[in-house]
C-alpha cells in the first residue's frame, strides 16, 4: 500500500460506523466514508467536539452541520499550502492521501537531471500540479471546472508558486489530449485523477469504465521519447490495483520500465491501522 504518512497538518484520528474523524489543521471534521464498515467505540473527544459534520442523506447527497468552522482556512504539506473550504458532497478541496504520490513523483522530477514537462489531467485544485512545479517541472494543468482551476491558482499563490511555469486550462481532458496530439506536443510525464462519472464543459459525459483505456492510449501518444513516469489514480471500486497495473503494463510496454499499482491509504492515529482511500497505478522508466 502507498501510505501518506508524512503529514503534520492533517490526520485521520479515528473511523467507525461509516464515518471518519479528521484533523485539518486546528479543525476537526466528521465525514462519511464508505470504506468504514466496522463499528468500534468512538472514544476520542473529537467525535463530540467536531467543528463540522457532514451528514449523508438516505435520499442521496447530504449537508454540512457547522460548529465554529470558518468559511475557509489553509493547511500545509512540506512547502505547499492549500486553501480549504467545505463544499457540496462532503469534500474540502484536497485529498490528503495523494501526498504519497506527490512525494514519489517529486523525487523522480528532482533526480531527472533535465527539464521535465508534466501533463496533469482532471487536475482538481492542483495538489499534484503544485507538487510537480515545486520539484522543478513545467506543468500543464487541465480540468473541466472553471471553479476548480481558479481554486488551484489560489493554492499556487498561497504556496509561492504563482510565477511557476504552469499552464492553467479549463477544458475537456480527452478533447485537449486529442488536440495536443495533432499539434505534435509531447510530455515527459502524465498524471490523471479521473472521476468515476462526470461531465465536460460542453456537457460531454465521462464514465470511467468506458473511457479510461481509450484516454490512456491517447496519452501514450503524447509521451516524449524518454518518458519519466505515468500515474493513474482511481477512487472507483471496479478499478482495483491489478486492473491499473494491467492497463499501464499493456499500453506502456514499448517504453520498458516497470509498473507498481497498490491501494493508497492514510494512517489512523487511534487504531494504528491504515484506512484505504482508493488506488494508484505508477509506471516509471527503469
Amino acid at each position: 500500500m502507498f501510505i501518506a504518512d508524512n503529514w503534520t497538518d492533517y490526520e485521520v484520528i479515528d473511523c467507525s460506523a461509516g464515518e471518519k474523524l479528521e484533523r485539518w489543521g486546528q479543525y476537526l471534521l466528521v465525514r462519511p466514508d464508505p470504506q468504514v464498515i466496522w463499528d468500534t467505540p468512538k472514544r476520542h473527544y473529537g467525535w463530540k467536539k467536531r467543528n463540522g459534520h457532514y451528514h449523508r442523506s438516505t435520499k442521496g447527497g447530504g449537508e454540512w452541520e457547522f460548529f465554529d468552522l470558518p468559511k475557509q482556512w489553509s493547511i500545509s504539506y512540506r512547502e505547499l499550502t492549500f486553501n480549504l473550504k467545505p463544499f457540496s458532497f462532503k469534500h474540502t478541496g484536497l485529498f490528503p492521501e495523494q501526498a504519497a504520490n506527490w512525494d514519489w513523483f517529486s523525487g523522480k522530477i528532482r533526480s531527472a537531471g533535465r527539464p521535465v514537462k508534466v501533463l496533469n489531467l482532471f487536475a482538481y485544485t492542483g495538489g499534484a500540479t503544485l507538487a510537480a512545479a515545486a520539484a522543478g517541472a513545467s506543468v500543464t494543468h487541465v480540468d473541466a471546472s472553471k471553479g476548480m482551476v481558479a481554486w488551484a491558482k489560489e493554492n499556487a499563490k498561497a504556496s509561492g508558486l504563482q510565477d511557476a511555469p504552469v499552464r492553467w486550462l479549463v477544458d475537456d481532458c480527452k478533447k485537449f489530449v486529442e488536440r495536443e496530439i495533432r499539434r505534435g506536443n509531447h510530455y515527459d510525464a502524465v498524471i490523471m485523477d479521473p472521476p468515476s462519472y462526470g461531465r465536460g464543459p460542453g456537457g460531454e459525459i465521462w464514465k470511467i469504465e468506458d473511457a479510461i483505456h481509450p484516454l490512456v492510449k491517447l496519452c501514450v501518444k503524447l509521451l516524449s521519447e524518454d518518458p519519466l513516469f505515468f500515474l493513474i489514480n482511481s477512487y472507483t471500486t471496479g478499478l482495483q490495483p491489478a486492473v491499473l497495473s494491467y492497463l499501464l503494463g499493456t499500453e506502456l510496454k514499448t517504453f520498458g520500465g516497470c509498473v507498481d499499482a497498490r491501494e493508497v491509504g492514510l494512517p489512523v492515529s487511534e487504531s494504528g491501522l491504515v484506512l484505504p482511500c482508493g488506488a494508484s497505478g505508477r509506471w516509471e522508466k527503469a
